[in-house]
């Protein structure tokens, strides 16, 4: 059996559709699946079973010996929150228990970190371990994030094989449910189709101007599909940064919008609120020399094909992938 993590969620929903489309079935997931506008995300998918997620691991001291692989993909995700406890709770500990339970069973793992992590970009946007103990992130969800790489690597006790990937800026179906934390595409979709204008963030660094914040945007669909080549490469363990290795402004992103959907372009610039302006990412960019050395130089959609395929197969009939 293969497990997922935040199964229900927008980039678990996904990975388990394309195992799914790969032939795999006996597939486990696991999530809270209280919302039930995320759980839309599972429905028509194939899947042997369904946990709670804190119901796991006794699960999984009933189970193991019937698990392949854990994808462990759930986390609490939301920027804008700052009580730490939730992540700690969420993010932390509960992967730290994952980590522990797949080194106990031998289990090989895969878990999901992010880009949040690099914080303003002091450091750079290499995934070399060394500088992953020097990173400042900006809010406590990538403090969470980052807290557990670090956790990571001073285990001397580990699965069998593992990897820790830093999503970047992930975009595409089955976000529906994520309001506030959905995809800059999501929104001037919806924008658009409402007011015909899209709304982007003001800049206020003077290096930058409005709309030309710069973010290693990534289509899901490329996501899974290295989630799903992980599975079969079970060497080099490791972090592992995964964006698309091009940073692209939020003016780009917005003009394929219109594009896609066939209507001239109308951008207002508003100020970002005061909540996030000082944990604000003006530039991301992964470094993906790392990756690709492994030989995962596999090419992934472009900002404009994927928001083509994003708005016109999915957002424009409300379809889910």
């Amino acid at each position: 059996m293969i497990v997922i993590t935040g199964a229900a969620g927008f980039i678990g929903s996904c990975l388990l559709n394309k195992l799914n489309n790969k032939g795999h079935s006996n597939i486990v997931i696991v999530d809270d699946f209280l919302n039930p506008v995320k759980n839309k995300n599972i429905l028509n998918k194939a899947y042997i079973g369904q946990v709670h997620r804190n119901d796991f691991f006794s699960w999984l001291d009933g189970n193991y010996k019937n698990v392949s692989f854990v994808y462990h993909i759930g986390a609490r995700t939301d920027t804008t929150e700052f009580d730490h406890h939730i992540f700690d709770e969420l993010n932390l500990n509960y992967s730290k228990k994952m980590w522990l339970a797949c080194t106990k069973y031998r289990l090989p793992l895969i878990y999901a970190s992010s880009a949040a992590t690099y914080g303003a970009g002091e450091n750079g946007y290499k995934d070399d371990h060394d500088i992953i103990f020097k990173l400042k992130p900006l809010n406590p969800y990538g403090e969470s994030k980052n807290d557990f790489d670090k956790w990571v690597l001073s285990q001397t006790d580990t699965p069998p094989y593992w990897s820790g990937l830093k999503f970047f800026n992930v975009f595409g179906p089955n976000e529906y449910h994520k309001s506030r934390m959905a995809s800059v595409i999501f929104h001037s979709y919806n924008q658009i189709k409402s007011t015909g204008k899209v709304k982007l963030f003001r800049s206020h660094k003077p290096e930058f101007r409005d709309g030309e914040q710069l973010r290693d945007f990534i289509y899901v669909k490329d996501i899974v599909n290295i989630l799903w080549i992980g599975m079969y490469y079970k060497q080099n363990s490791g972090i592992y940064n995964l964006g698309t290795g091009k940073a692209r402004s939020f003016l780009d992103l917005a003009r394929a919008v219109f594009k896609a959907l066939h209507i001239p372009e109308d951008i207002e610039f508003i100020d970002i609120p005061e909540d996030i302006r000082d944990k604000y990412q003006y530039y991301t960019q992964a470094d993906m020399s790392k990756m690709r050395s492994l030989g995962f130089d596999i090419p992934f959609y472009s900002l404009e094909d994927a928001v083509t395929d994003y708005v016109q197969g999915y957002l424009m009939h409300g379809l889910y992938y």
